[in-house]
């Protein structure tokens, strides 16, 4: 009999959380959008939207259960080795949530994520953080203030030491 209240009492404990969480959709999701942008266009499963003057784009996928939100920010032609060192040292102490990423011939500040499991709060916390690394690019490469610790110097004598470590394989 004990366990039978214990049951119940952890039934009726547990009914609220289950009952609030919702899963997050495309109708949510461009809800949020919309309720932060400055304008917004919808084709389909692409969402492209204005946000503090800067141009994001969130692409979902309902039955794959993906979402991303994206930031172009350059083309690779304008890239330089510096450049692309120093996303990669911030895609792993700056970026966060977010990475800098390379499609088609632009760099991209990249926020990729399940869909259903979004929060509102996750997402409108996703569009901050890829608006703030496409805008820090060049300079702090970062998404938000925090900054994982560890080695954060960006600029690295990249040359040098691949042929260093390249001839300690051989």
């Amino acid at each position: 009999m004990k366990h039978i209240h214990f049951i119940v009492i952890l039934i009726l404990l547990l009914t609220p959380s289950i009952a609030s969480s919702q899963e997050m959709t495309a109708k949510k999701l461009a809800a949020l959008i919309t309720q932060v942008s400055d304008t917004i266009s919808i084709n389909g499963n692409n969402i492209q939207f204005i946000y503090k003057q800067r141009m994001l784009i969130c692409v979902y996928d309902e039955n794959a259960n993906r979402m991303r939100i994206i930031s172009p920010i350059t083309e690779t032609k304008d890239l330089e080795e510096e450049q692309l060192l120093n996303m990669l040292v911030a895609n792993f102490h700056s970026a966060l949530d977010v990475k800098y990423a390379l499609s088609d011939e632009v760099i991209w500040s990249v926020f990729i994520h399940p869909l259903t499991e979004l929060s509102q709060n996750q997402v409108l916390d996703a569009i901050h953080q890829v608006y703030a690394a496409s805008i820090t690019y060049g300079t702090t490469y970062s998404s938000t203030n925090l900054i994982f610790p560890g080695n954060t110097k960006k600029k690295e004598n990249s040359k040098l030491k691949r042929i260093e470590k390249i001839e300690k394989i051989d």
